[in-house]
């Protein structure tokens, strides 16, 4: 294939080396004309491992060149990939104008010149920004049939960039309406078995990665002062908790949802927290991590409230399924909430059993709900025929149970990601998804 890559810095650079090497005949775009007199010499313009290599191994053969001309990039190329910088604003937004300014050129070398063409943006933009992109320069070519547009972020770490390239640990395409795409380019040019979203979830998956990888070193880096203050090895005991790939390096608690509660967790990131400010040890992240905790809980209650359904219905009450423990339950603190303001709430979880609540279990419920023996119903149909909105936070009902009970005119929030409750004929919705 004939590819054009705009923005010859890391990724553009990398980027151009590892196509050429698979075959592909090379053109680099770029304003800096000491990046293309290196491009054009076979020089790499960074300090990456292999990359000199490549590209002059891609020079040499005739499969790599570079110009400050868009025009001449676009028409001398089937596929354009837009690499270019999107640097930090000085408020820490972010800076689209050199995404801004390649897609008005690459529109107006198109526009002018009729020819076909697909154009990958691969730069770090927030959600939105590819679509916005469209909307301003593209969206004549795109409605013709003209121009095919992706997004494809880019997973690569300096240092092992090449590496990362010629084996990717992921793979993600997205495409205007999140469907597989129309033609083949991206997966034959980028590798790997993508992933298909729609723009913004394409874009929002490159954040996704790099705000928890941030998260993660964060985290070994405050397990590692606590440590140090302890007199412990701190990468030791990073290392061991790492060993736990049923758990701890999982997708087990990776699923938006319910907030976080039961006797353990609120109890132990409170004690931690505490521990450290008795220590003088500073925790930022463990500090707001409480805080983060309520703040969903609270946009849970928001979008029950904003229904203006007064007649509500829980499924599930326990803090999560197959248990009875009510200690720290999110959906205990919905329902105080929602009594407290007048809302008719009734609850079906099949595995309370009030007569057995014994120790702690009981004594939260006798303080925090008195009454819900009166509200705890037996049957879900009795919960069901009642509510006007239902919030599922538990498969606790066969959906066979469920089809003849539900009506069209009810709402159901899906908190969990029970998403079989969409094909029900009643209203349905997402707390984190649509």
């Amino acid at each position: 294939m004939k590819v054009s890559i705009f923005g010859l810095g890391y990724v553009g650079a990398v980027t151009a080396g590892c196509l050429a090497e698979q075959g592909h005949v090379i053109i680099g775009a770029d304003v800096q004309p000491e990046k293309v007199d290196a491009f054009n010499t076979g020089r790499s313009p960074i300090v990456e491992p292999e990359l000199d290599d490549l590209l002059n191994t891609a020079r040499r053969e005739g499969r790599l060149s570079a110009t400050t001309s868009a025009q001449e990039a676009v028409l001398g190329s089937d596929v354009s990939i837009i690499c270019v910088g999107t640097p930090s604003l000085e408020s820490g937004g972010l800076n689209l104008d050199f995404v801004r300014k390649v897609s008005e050129q690459i529109a107006a070398v198109l526009r002018s010149s009729g020819k076909k063409h697909v154009i990958l943006f691969r730069s770090t933009m927030l959600p939105g920004s590819t679509r916005h992109m469209v909307d301003d320069f593209l969206t004549d070519l795109r409605a013709s049939g003209q121009i095919r547009i992706y997004y494809c972020p880019e997973f690569l770490r300096e240092g092992t960039a090449v590496k990362d390239f010629r084996t990717p640990s992921l793979a993600v395409v997205g495409t205007h309406d999140g469907q597989a795409p129309e033609s083949s380019e991206a997966r034959e040019l980028l590798g790997g078995e993508p992933a298909v979203l729609g723009w913004e979830g394409a874009e929002m998956i490159k954040y996704s990665c790099n705000y928890f990888h941030a998260l993660k070193v964060g985290f070994a880096n405050e397990i590692g002062r606590l440590c140090k203050h302890l007199g412990e090895d701190g990468a030791r005991v990073m290392q061991v908790v790492c060993s736990d790939t049923k758990l701890n390096i999982s997708s087990y608690y990776m699923k938006p949802g319910t907030p976080f509660g039961g006797s353990c967790l609120p109890k132990d990131v409170s004690a931690l927290l505490s521990f450290g400010r008795q220590e003088g040890i500073s925790l930022p992240l463990l500090a707001n991590t409480l805080d983060s905790n309520q703040s969903h809980l609270e946009l849970l209650l928001k979008l029950i409230t904003s229904k203006g359904l007064r007649k509500v219905g829980l499924l599930g009450l326990s803090f999560k399924a197959d248990t009875d423990d009510l200690r720290g339950s999110p959906m205990v603190a919905v329902a105080e909430n929602l009594l407290a303001r007048g809302y008719e709430v009734r609850i079906y979880d099949p595995s309370l059993n009030l007569s057995r609540l014994i120790g702690a279990n009981a004594a939260e419920m006798k303080r925090r709900m008195p009454h819900l023996e009166s509200l705890l119903k037996q049957e879900v149909g009795e919960v069901i025929e009642h509510a006007d909105l239902v919030v599922a936070s538990k498969k606790c009902a066969p959906l066979e149970v469920l089809k003849p009970l539900v009506r069209p005119n009810q709402l159901v929030i899906d908190v969990n990601g029970w998403r079989d409750l969409k094909t029900l004929p009643w209203s349905y919705e997402g707390l984190c998804w649509s």
